[in-house]
């Protein structure tokens, strides 16, 4: 049986955030309409639960709606981000604690016919937190065990904007050390897909041997002069077709009734764009 994937990601869910709440529900009948196998939302799916509880209560319980199983990985919006990157939210155990009591796991492994999906934490990468080392033995555990079955890695943050061995340290991917661990944890077991959002732009490519695919945003994009376009900068989702085989087919879905906003013009919202800060 061929498994229907629709992977969302950056729902940047708040009471506060009707604009963003708006996209999501449109969002939500749009796949009501046509009921996948299983939904997987791949980070950010509050406007700031790394701080605010109620946005991610608010952002869980609204996940709750959604017409199928639905696996949550956190972004940096809801648990904090790499230290190294000087923010004002870095993450931490608490942070991480507080997902984990309101949402749940902050990580997957989950098995359809012919195929291994394992959900990463990307925040957790070169944490230095104790949940880091935890995590990296579940994901080798998690490839030794794959047997046969193609695998799928799902997480927020892309591995790299362009190559593997890109080793700049920026807003946008899993830092230079993490990526080189992971990459050499998947050995000859390579991923047939890694897919992520966090970059509010759709692409999908093959860096290095690795197929990639980003997703794109449910709430907004960033404008052009806090980010570069390197992708396509609009509103979706992306459907996976997962075949027992092993094989698959991915496509974007566009949804007709989303509102294309621009962080960039929104700056009541989070300010300046992170983005923009780390650049400047």
């Amino acid at each position: 049986m061929t498994v229907r994937l629709v992977q969302i990601s950056d729902t940047h869910l708040s009471p506060g955030a009707d604009a963003f709440v708006a996209n999501a529900r449109r969002m939500w009948e749009a796949l009501h309409e046509t009921p996948p196998d299983l939904i997987v939302n791949t980070g950010d799916i509050s406007l700031d639960g790394a701080d605010s509880e109620q946005d991610l209560r608010f952002a869980a319980a609204l996940h709750r709606e959604l017409p199928a199983e639905a696996l949550l990985l956190p972004g940096n919006h809801d648990v904090g981000d790499y230290g190294v990157l000087g923010g004002r939210q870095p993450v931490t155990e608490d942070r991480l604690a507080r997902w984990r009591s309101i949402v749940g796991a902050d990580r997957f492994l989950h098995d359809v016919p012919g195929w291994r999906l394992i959900g990463v934490n990307s925040q957790l990468l070169d944490s230095g937190l104790d949940a880091e080392e935890e995590q990296w033995q579940a994901i080798a555990e998690a490839l030794d065990g794959a047997a046969g079955r193609s695998v799928a890695v799902f997480l927020h943050k892309p591995l790299c904007e362009q190559r593997l061995d890109d080793a700049a340290v920026n807003y946008w991917p899993v830092l230079h050390q993490a990526r080189q661990r992971l990459v050499a944890l998947f050995g000859r077991r390579r991923p047939a897909l890694v897919a992520s959002g966090h970059i509010h732009q759709w692409r999908d490519r093959v860096a290095d041997g690795l197929r990639q695919v980003w997703a794109p945003p449910v709430s907004f994009i960033v404008g052009e002069e806090a980010q570069q376009t390197v992708g396509s900068k609009l509103l979706g989702a992306v459907e996976h077709l997962l075949h027992p085989d092993g094989s698959f087919a991915t496509r974007l879905l566009t949804v007709d009734g989303l509102a294309l906003h621009d962080i960039a013009r929104m700056r009541h919202i989070y300010g300046r764009p992170a983005s923009a800060q780390a650049e400047a």
